[in-house]
């Protein structure tokens, strides 16, 4: 009976500062992250109080996780498109974990999927030499890189021309952002790289917070990046409800995890694109890339 109600209450303090919109401190911002998998042991708990007669436990903590539930399955359905008739743009995100992640599978995957713009994140000086010798440069021959030492550097490699632009506030990590002239339509590209919020939550917030919002009645924004947040964090559903759109979720595909690579810790969706709502999302993929503890997103849009 104690572990059943140490359980419930553990999950109904995370349920709360899910369903309320609280990211709190580093730790209920690393547990929100976890949140679909705390849903489903919420709905396995309810469920087993219920099955040995513990009504008021198995009965709050069922309901509650049937709620969190609710906010949950959206992400599983497609949603409706913008009228979009432009040009199309095939964006990438790909975090280099260190500058570890293998160069030519990222070259390799820009040509197979004929990606437009490509944003890197933990791009070192050693690896945009190896992009350089890999060959990225005859596919994307423009680029605004701000290479660093370590995991803060982070660049933009394009098929159109570049105007590098500062559109996003003051953060620990590069997030260079550029203008393109996409076929006559302007688009505007932040590569999207906040400090996590285990590191420093309020920093986090802060970077989060710095993120242009978009701008309706002038060039197409799009934000790509790891943004070390998930749906389940309120300082990023924040950012969407500025307009956003993002590609994942407007395709269905919420639920697909890109960090870690691996299995543990549990998978967790921290790498996005977000579009401006002008933007159809035509298709969206997430990609393995070797060495790296991310995997790559792709997403095919049609501007307005």
């Amino acid at each position: 009976m104690i572990a059943l109600i140490v359980l419930a209450v553990a999950f109904l303090e995370i349920a709360a500062l899910r369903l309320i919109g609280v990211d709190g401190n580093r730790v209920t911002a690393a547990l929100l992250a976890l949140t679909p998998y705390w849903t489903i042991g919420g709905l396995l708990l309810g469920g087993f109080s219920l099955a040995f007669r513990h009504w008021w436990i198995g009965g709050i903590v069922l309901a509650v996780a049937l709620a969190v539930a609710g906010t949950l399955l959206p992400r599983a359905f497609a949603s409706a498109q913008p009228a979009a008739h432009g040009a199309h743009l095939r964006v990438m995100s790909s975090n280099q974990y260190l500058g570890r992640a293998d160069v030519k599978t990222i070259v390799r995957l820009v040509r197979d999927n004929k990606v437009d713009v490509l944003n890197l994140l933990e791009l070192t000086p050693r690896e945009a030499g190896e992009f350089e010798r890999a060959g990225l440069f005859d596919v994307l021959p423009h680029r605004v890189f701000e290479p660093r030492y370590g995991g803060a550097g982070s660049g933009i490699a394009s098929r159109y021309p570049l105007t590098q632009q500062s559109l996003a506030g003051p953060s620990l990590m590069a997030q260079p952002s550029a203008r393109a002239d996409v076929n006559g339509t302007p688009v505007e590209i932040v590569a999207v790289h906040p400090i996590p919020p285990t590191t420093d939550a309020a920093q986090w917030k802060k970077e989060m917070g710095g993120l242009p919002r978009p701008d309706s009645g002038g060039p197409v924004r799009v934000l790509a990046g790891d943004f070390n947040s998930t749906v389940d964090h309120a300082t990023f559903r924040d950012l969407l409800s500025g307009g956003y759109t993002d590609a994942a979720l407007n395709r269905g595909e919420g639920f697909k995890p890109t960090w870690p690579s691996s299995f543990f810790p549990p998978p967790v969706t921290i790498d996005h694109v977000l579009v401006d709502p002008r933007v159809a999302v035509d298709a969206y993929r997430v990609l393995d890339v070797p060495d790296s503890d991310h995997r790559a997103v792709l997403a095919e849009l049609t501007l307005p």
